[in-house]
């Protein structure tokens, strides 16, 4: 049930038609927040009434910067938005909250790495992302089996960008929860996204970039969170991946350095078990360390150091893929994790 003041605040942002800096202003300009409506429109409940019937009816409910669950953290930031929609799990909003991102155009070995980080994490953390291919997906697949990722989204949550991760989304509604600050039915737009990178920083703790290049949005959402006080993490490249050139930026300017969750829950005192060890044969001890030495590598060329039958590297490596220790980068190369 919504109390008088939530009732008014959504009006203000949904049904009022003033713009988001009019909002402010109304919002400033009375005392009493619960009157707000009846002091600038006399069809205010109605109207407030039926858009909240609306919600109800798609499965979205409203928070308002009044709320209970309005994530604290994020009124801190410079202009929190009035009204959050949520679909999916509202208690995750009370959940510690940690960010991944990563460009759409992410290195295998970096996908699989985030998953695997993204799993480790929400245990104490709810993962916070956006909804795209790359990074955002991995982080996703890693954190969903959990149940604990809010994905934040650039249009309206009766919308989804992009358009073919359509079943994605309903998947998340279902387990756990997408939020957005733009009304049910608004479509995407070139500034939103730069919008939502602000949320994803000012809705967590700290933020971990997976994959960046030069000019990716990522390094919005970083920047971001540095503004914020929030920590940033970084994945390191290889000086020549333009896929990483951005990461690589963002530790020379004093990002955390992040090759696994430890060093994560590192910086946030949180203990964890000590790693599983896994059993390696002779033979994938020897490809495992030939990877990580050299860096991606051709089945060919890897069998060709380590004195073996390509045939026989490929077995091996069948086996590391399993184990979560290696991942395939396409064309038959591979490189570590």
């Amino acid at each position: 049930m919504m109390t008088a003041e939530e009732r008014a605040i959504v009006w203000l942002s949904a049904c009022s038609g003033k713009d988001v800096r009019s909002q402010i202003a109304a919002l400033r300009a009375v005392r009493d927040p619960a009157r707000l409506a009846e002091a600038f429109e006399e069809d205010a409940t109605r109207k407030t009434d039926l858009f909240l019937r609306d919600l109800e009816e798609n499965d979205i409910f409203a928070v308002t910067l009044v709320s209970d669950d309005y994530p604290e953290n994020l009124k801190a930031i410079s202009d929190p938005p009035l009204v959050l929609y949520g679909m999916g799990d509202r208690k995750l909003l009370r959940e510690r909250r940690f960010c991944i991102v990563g460009s759409r155009i992410t290195p295998p070995w970096a996908e699989a790495l985030t998953r695997k980080i993204s799993s480790a994490l929400s245990g104490p953390f709810a993962i916070v992302t956006g909804l795209a291919e790359g990074g955002d997906s991995a982080a996703i697949a890693g954190a969903l089996p959990k149940g604990k990722v809010i994905s934040v989204l650039p249009c309206g949550l009766k919308r989804c960008y992009p358009a073919a991760h359509t079943s994605l989304k309903e998947k998340i509604a279902q387990s756990g929860l997408l939020l957005s600050e733009y009304l049910p039915d608004e479509m995407a737009t070139k500034f939103a996204f730069h919008a939502r990178n602000r949320l994803l920083a000012g809705l967590a703790e700290g933020v971990l970039v997976v994959s960046a290049g030069e000019k990716s949005g990522s390094l919005i959402t970083a920047n971001d969170a540095a503004d914020y006080g929030r920590d940033v993490f970084a994945f390191p490249y290889n000086p020549t991946l333009a896929q990483g050139m951005g990461c690589n930026a963002l530790l020379k300017k004093g990002a955390y350095v992040a090759t696994g969750a430890e060093d994560i829950f590192a910086c946030y005192g949180i203990e964890t078990k000590g790693k599983d060890t896994v059993s390696l044969s002779p033979e994938e001890q020897t490809l495992v360390t030939i990877l990580r030495e050299q860096g991606d590598m051709h089945a060919a060329q890897l069998a060709d150091l380590a004195s073996v039958q390509v045939f026989e590297a490929m077995a091996t490596l069948s086996s590391l893929e399993l184990k979560g220790l290696v991942v395939k980068a396409g064309g038959n190369r591979y490189s570590a994790i």
